[in-house]
């Protein structure tokens, strides 16, 4: 008996075996829903008057739009991040789902196999346009209540070159701050270096001034509790302790537990010109835990519009492909 589809009516409804069997045009009604859920609007004016085009002939596109206003075509890839895609939207859908529902990450070479992609070139710019998609303003809403800052350094192994490697603080590993609210999200970026300038300012970028602030003896924290009303307690580390009350940093480890396990079992090695798109990726997947993988994914989609990511930029070395 051939297997027929369920009907959904949102990606938040679908296991990653339903998403596997959408059809090309399911996959188009669901990020048509999911961007435009007051109905569609023209992504050149913002208009509402629009109609579908329809006809059986070959120049006309599957889901093509027209603005009776603007008098300009589009569809729903038009302003986002899959515009000019040339993968099925079916292939997006599946691939939003499968970033979202792998904890700690899926690397671009498995996309490619899982997807049936020709290259690995375009699993690799899809990737980092779904990150693109999953990055949120870290400053849309400040961190409240009790916020953990911690510090670690993300980069492979040594070299085996005979010589002595530093571990941790003074490696040549890539540093990472991350500032998490116990039981809401997260906030990590890579940072230049580990001065109290550096990491002092993270804080205050990030920081509601109410709130209280935990962190490990770095000296370079020293100080910030003056500038929060709620001040600032440590742990000792250096001696053996780690929890004392309500004052840890294990929330903010475990983030990077989650974060190395991915560094180092599904990307093995990630550049320091990227390092901050993997950590907009598990930021996202932090913030969206309490969720499942259906409606985390709904959110990532919710995230495309309005931004676009460049292969030539990925490949540009400088600031701007960081």
């Amino acid at each position: 008996m051939r297997y027929t589809p369920p009907e959904f009516e949102t990606l938040s409804d679908m296991a990653a075996i339903d998403v596997g069997r959408l059809t090309e045009e399911q996959a188009r009604k669901i990020l048509e829903d999911i961007r435009w859920p007051d109905g569609v609007e023209c992504p050149h004016c913002k208009g509402r008057d629009v109609v579908r085009i329809n006809g059986k002939a070959e120049k006309v596109r599957d889901g093509l739009l027209r603005c009776k206003g603007c008098r300009k075509q589009f569809t729903v890839t038009v302003g986002t991040v899959m515009e000019h895609t040339h993968i099925t939207l079916r292939q997006w859908v599946q691939a939003f789902h499968s970033m979202c529902s792998h904890k700690k990450g899926v690397s671009s070479l498995q996309l490619q196999r899982n997807l049936g992609l020709r290259s690995y070139r375009s699993a690799w710019h899809l990737t980092h346009r779904i990150r693109a998609a999953m990055k949120e303003d870290p400053l849309a809403s400040l961190l409240k209540g009790v916020v953990e800052v911690d510090e670690t350094y993300i980069g492979g192994k040594p070299p085996k070159d005979g010589k002595k490697h530093k571990r941790g603080r003074g490696t040549d590993k890539a540093p990472v701050v991350a500032l998490v609210e116990r039981g809401g999200k997260v906030v990590t970026k890579p940072v230049g270096n580990v001065t109290a300038r550096t990491l002092k300012s993270a804080i205050r970028e990030a920081v509601d001034r109410e709130l209280r602030i935990v962190t490990d003896e770095f000296e370079s924290y020293k100080g910030i509790g003056r500038e929060f009303k709620g001040g600032h307690e440590t742990v000792n580390h250096g001696l053996g302790e780690y929890v004392r009350d309500d004052v840890f940093t294990n929330t903010a480890e475990s983030f990077f537990a989650l974060l190395k396990r991915g560094v180092n079992g599904t990307f093995h090695h990630i550049s320091k010109k990227h390092l901050a798109k993997y950590c907009n990726e598990f930021s996202f997947r932090w913030d969206n835990r309490k969720v499942t993988d259906g409606e985390m994914a709904e959110e990532a989609v919710k995230g495309m519009d309005g931004k676009r990511l460049m292969l030539k930029d990925l490949l540009r070395d400088g600031e701007k492909a960081n």
